[in-house]
């Protein structure tokens, strides 16, 4: 098997996951639980969920707890997406090739579903609790809530957004404003997704750290390279428009330090990652073959 067949089987397994755990549409409030369907399901690489299910083998783990934190991290994600595409936001009429849930409802009905993928994203994740039974269970899986809800709050991805909104038109950015806005709006839920993975299967301290460190390293890459193809790439191929951060004013990695010095970035910080990534491998007596295909290539994409 090839690693895009493999990757179809764990994509449509996250999928799965993340399609069972979603509330059924029904009663008075039905319009905003069919916007959060709408939302969660309207496709997408699922590189969170399964980058969190792949650090989880990466250390052996082996129980179900993982399923309810993989259908969480990817509710978090959508409902960033939906508030991004907003008008009061990045005003994107496309998401994957589709309407954004604000074209396709209203926008009211877009910030309550996002707010709604929220809330319901940790009504999910505790479900694990559920599943626990012993005392350590519940020790793990509170240290997993406690990276899910930080990574995705004021000192993670809502800060780097804020930093972001607020930094639009903004000739004299600074590269360390611009590394908190990739640290935080997109290294956060890479950082949760792939320690959580670890949390949950038992990994220790210095092996979390050094998770965080290669995730860290992911998402400052994935951004630039998305800051790239923003530059580079064609609405049809992307499935959103392009030149955004153009259109809203937004100073990147890209429009500060240039092309192939963004190239670069994204080259040695991919490097990095899969260099640390492949010492734990190593270290546990691991196959991370495909765990370092995943990395190399969503970094890299082209879409």
């Amino acid at each position: 098997m090839n690693f895009n067949e493999s990757l179809d089987i764990k994509r449509n397994y996250a999928e799965g996951v993340l399609n069972s755990y979603l509330p059924t549409v029904e009663g008075y409030q039905e319009t905003v639980l069919e916007a959060m369907h709408y939302s969660a399901m309207a496709g997408g690489k699922r590189l969170r969920p399964v980058l969190m299910n792949e650090c989880f083998k990466l250390f052996d783990g082996k129980s179900r707890f993982i399923e309810p934190f993989m259908a969480a991290i990817e509710m978090i994600h959508t409902y960033s997406l939906v508030h991004d595409d907003l008008p009061a936001m990045d005003n994107d009429e496309l998401r994957r090739g589709k309407l954004t849930t604000w074209k396709k409802y209203n926008e009211a009905i877009a910030i309550l579903a996002g707010d709604g993928l929220l809330n319901f994203a940790f009504e999910t994740a505790v479900k694990a609790f559920d599943m626990a039974k012993t005392k350590d269970d519940y020790e793990i899986i509170a240290r997993a809530l406690k990276v899910l809800s930080s990574k995705a709050g004021v000192y993670g991805m809502i800060g780097g957004q804020t930093a972001d909104v607020l930094h639009e038109n903004d000739s004299e950015i600074t590269e360390d404003v611009i590394n908190y806005i990739n640290k935080n709006k997109t290294a956060a839920l890479i950082e949760a997704s792939m320690m959580i993975g670890a949390i949950l299967a038992g990994a220790d301290e210095k092996d979390i750290m050094d998770i965080e460190n290669a995730a860290f390293n992911i998402g400052i890459a994935f951004q630039i390279q998305d800051d790239i193809l923003d530059i580079i790439s064609t609405t049809e191929e992307l499935g959103k428009p392009v030149h955004s951060d153009e259109k809203n004013n937004k100073s990147t990695y890209v429009s500060i330090y240039g092309m192939d010095k963004a190239h670069q970035k994204v080259k040695d910080l991919s490097e990095q990652a899969i260099g640390i990534l492949q010492d734990i491998a190593d270290e546990n007596r691991v196959d991370g073959s495909f765990l370092m295909t995943l990395v190399e290539t969503f970094i890299n994409r082209r879409k």
